[in-house]
């Protein structure tokens, strides 16, 4: 994978999606410090992710012109409470044999296109604190480090400390 000037087209996530999806996640399930779920997620799994993402909620995947899909990105609700409903999480991950090439910065950016177009207010992204990449993608996209949460998770037998930056999508 991961062949060099390849073009990339980002589009709205489909079931057919949803197994190569799956396995950019589950690797990062397995791996890294990129997401807190310590649980794979089977194909089916992924489908009713995708599934739960429609609408203002949109999945993005990224996809090179041999249909091959290197990464994606979502949005989820923030909390549940009807007060928090303006703004929104994002969710970005690349292909780890994709890295370094702009396809997070191109699924973020059009993800904030996204929520803007949708009338959410807020994005927040909660970060891992040694993601340094993804904590530098969101500030050249307009975020900004507003706190972190200091050791509010465990994996790999280590307390984890999240970073949470936001971007306010309208002025105030």
């Amino acid at each position: 994978m991961g062949e060099g000037s390849e073009s990339i087209l980002v589009r709205l996530a489909t079931n057919s999606d949803a197994a190569a999806m799956a396995d950019i996640y589950n690797y990062e399930v397995e791996n890294s410090t990129a997401t807190m779920d310590l649980v794979t997620r089977t194909v089916a799994d992924q489908r009713q992710w995708i599934a739960d993402r429609s609408g203002a909620f949109s999945a993005l995947v990224a996809v090179t012109s041999h249909d091959a899909i290197v990464g994606f990105a979502a949005l989820s609700p923030f909390k549940e409470r009807a007060a928090y409903r303006p703004t929104v999480e994002d969710s970005v991950y690349v292909h780890r044999d994709w890295a370094r090439r702009g396809i997070g910065r191109q699924l973020l950016s059009e993800l904030l296109t996204v929520a803007a177009n949708s009338g959410f207010h807020s994005v927040m992204a909660r970060i891992e604190a040694s993601g340094t990449a993804s904590q530098a993608l969101h500030a050249a996209l307009g975020f900004q480090r507003i706190g972190v949460e200091i050791e509010v998770a465990r994996k790999f037998n280590r307390w984890l400390d999240i970073v949470v930056m936001q971007r306010l999508l309208r002025e105030r």
